[in-house]
């Protein structure tokens, strides 16, 4: 099995960054907080099938978005910050976190226009149509800057942190070589994932052993505990990421909103991560400090930032929102 090449990869150094939990509703040591969060989850019914989220607070909606391989857990210590400010709805991707899998897996099935079309769902199901705030990362990003895109008119505001941008005034980001990556897009995908469950436990625990608790890992691990379909979520999701051209729908999904988010003229507070994994340097990080109608504030950590800064992230989003609201 290979190993994860942090520098090459995720760059999941030791930084400096948050710690302790805010105090309020889910105020206490980290594995109270682990069950407070997961006991308070709703449900709600999505095309035959229950999707959980965490809620809190009233007024204008500010919907979080995970990616891959996390859940809503992602956002416990940023939505604190936030939740006086709006109704605050951090949603569990389909087959990831507490809500349910798809009943037919396999490969191909978690696309991300699958993943898409039942958050898309779900808003809707949940009233969230309009004034709404967007805090997106990784996957969540594309699905959030695919419903800003389709639905301009609900959305007020967008934060937006190492997110999944492919422009199409810039080269296509080449198939990797090197690392995990071609592993996870080879064959050999189904052993590294499927049975050893590397995406959690290399990528996401690994990189942040130094910042997650054994409670906090455990939560993590939790969806992901049988071998098998229960982790083909985070098996695909590296699949769909637009590189070399591939996959071909996906990378058209990407350009798309890419192109549309560069133009649009919503709100926008774009969190750059020091040093970052995806939008750190180079010409895409040019690109988005082009983008229009855009705060910009820079917070320590790797991809996974919400577990090493979350009170920077929470206290930037905070600010900002309120402006907006203003």
């Amino acid at each position: 099995m290979h190993r994860l090449n942090r520098r090459k990869f995720f760059q999941f150094s030791a930084m400096a960054g948050g710690g302790a939990f805010l105090p309020g509703a889910l105020n206490a040591q980290s594995g109270s907080v682990q069950r407070a969060w997961a006991d308070s989850k709703k449900r709600v019914r999505v095309r035959g099938l229950n999707m959980a989220y965490y809620e809190v607070g009233e007024g204008d909606p500010i919907v979080f978005l995970h990616g891959n391989p996390t859940s809503s857990y992602l956002w416990r210590n940023i939505i604190p910050h936030v939740q006086h400010l709006g109704r605050c709805i951090a949603p569990d991707l389909v087959g990831m976190g507490d809500s349910d899998p798809l009943p037919d897996s396999g490969p191909g099935v978690y696309k991300f226009s699958v993943h898409r079309d039942y958050i898309f769902d779900m808003l809707d199901a949940l009233g969230v149509t309009e004034r709404v705030t967007l805090v997106i990362h990784d996957w969540g990003s594309g699905i959030g800057l695919s419903y800003a895109q389709k639905y301009p008119q609900r959305v007020k505001g967008i934060v937006y942190m190492e997110a999944i941008l492919s422009p199409s005034s810039l080269p296509p980001i080449p198939e990797p070589t090197t690392g995990l990556f071609p592993v996870f897009r080879s064959p050999q995908g189904e052993e590294a994932i499927l049975q050893n469950n590397v995406f959690v436990e290399q990528i996401l625990i690994g990189g942040l052993n130094n910042y997650l608790s054994e409670e906090d890992k455990a939560e993590y691990r939790r969806p992901y505990l049988q071998a098998g379909e229960s982790r083909r979520p985070t098996l695909t999701w590296p699949r769909e990421l637009p590189r070399g051209g591939k996959p071909a729908d996906t990378v058209q999904l990407v350009t798309e909103y890419s192109d549309w988010f560069a133009q649009s003229e919503v709100p926008k507070l774009f969190v750059r991560v020091n040093p970052g994994a995806i939008i750190s340097a180079g010409p895409l990080l040019d690109f988005v400090r082009g983008f229009r109608n855009q705060t910009e504030i820079t917070v320590f950590g790797s991809h996974y930032v919400q577990e090493i800064s979350p009170h920077a992230i929470g206290r930037g989003i905070a600010q900002w929102v309120s402006r907006i609201n203003a």
